[in-house]
């Protein structure tokens, strides 16, 4: 059985979007052509792959277990295409969790990855949806549960975190505090906790019980509101250089230091070239930088870490 790419990519782009008229517009054809193409690949397969009626649209039990293969052809076909073009396109990278400077680790493995585009996600969901759609090939910063299927990240590297306080705080002269001691301060974050996974584990294992969000307008503004109030704290990687401002301490956190970790996320069965250099890339950094030291009778992290197969190997 010979299978179109076109019909297979129209059925993909279908499955993750479960609405012909979007799928349609991001492929650039009629929803028309859409309809018709998955008409003719469920005719080749002689099975149905969508449910279609009055409550939307939805795969069945065959399209579900077609999904991953189809996703796995699509991406055969474009690597293919690219090797024969005479130019072959950029990794498209894109990050998350901006505040805590994820371009820093990034930058340490660029010029060994090969030629990178990058981009500037908003947070985890909107990258792992770029990710499923083929938008972008891999991305970096915090991974936590749960991910979409399809999807597989690789540990690059566990970043100790400081606590920021005002310089008023009753705190602010200590050498270093223990995370309990924050318990009765005022965690700040920018942007609500439900959406902060690590600020937010880190409120239920401490048993910081107030906590507090504002508008994330970058960092210097973020730290300057934190410095304003001798109740608040909030949580930065120890290595992102911090602005200057007034009011502001940076105190070290031990007896557990809690440990921000940053992977690198790609979809399974993605073989664009590039893709394993920037993993090696990360690995070889990860290793020259002790990247991923971790001690659990001295270290904190939400999610201990495992063991995660290679972009080239999923």
């Amino acid at each position: 059985m010979d299978l179109d790419v076109a019909q297979v990519r129209a059925f993909v782009r279908t499955a993750e979007e479960l609405h012909f008229g979007r799928a349609a517009g991001t492929l650039a054809i009629s929803q028309q052509t859409l309809s018709k193409r998955i008409a003719r690949l469920e005719t080749l397969l002689g099975i149905g792959l969508f449910h279609r009626g009055g409550n939307g649209v939805g795969l069945t039990d065959a399209g579900r277990r077609f999904l991953a293969p189809a996703r796995q052809t699509v991406a055969a076909a474009d690597a293919a295409v690219a090797a024969v073009s005479g130019k072959e396109r950029p990794l498209r990278v894109d990050v998350w969790g901006h505040l805590y400077a994820p371009m820093r680790t990034l930058a340490q493995v660029a010029g060994r990855a090969g030629e990178l585009a990058l981009g500037h996600g908003r947070d985890l969901p909107s990258v792992t949806t770029a990710l499923l759609h083929g938008d972008i090939d891999a991305a970096l910063g915090r991974v936590h549960p749960p991910l979409p299927a399809g999807l597989a990240h690789r540990l690059v590297r566990l970043e100790p975190v400081d606590a920021v306080l005002s310089a008023d705080h009753p705190l602010a002269t200590e050498p270093a505090l223990r995370p309990q001691q924050l318990c009765d301060s005022t965690l700040w974050a920018p942007g609500t906790l439900d959406r902060l996974d690590f600020l937010h584990r880190f409120a239920d294992r401490f048993g910081v019980r107030n906590t507090a969000t504002s508008v994330n307008l970058g960092l210097p503004h973020f730290l300057a509101e934190v410095a304003a109030d001798p109740r608040r704290f909030s949580l930065v990687p120890a290595d992102v250089a911090l602005p200057e401002v007034p009011g502001l301490r940076s105190v070290p956190l031990v007896d557990p230091t809690p440990l921000y970790a940053w992977s690198l996320l790609w979809r399974v069965g993605n073989g664009f070239p590039g893709l394993n250099g920037l993993a090696t890339a990360c690995a070889e950094e990860a290793g020259r930088r002790r990247w991923l030291e971790y001690d659990p009778t001295r270290d904190w992290l939400p999610e201990p870490p495992t063991s995660i197969p290679d972009p080239g190997r999923g």
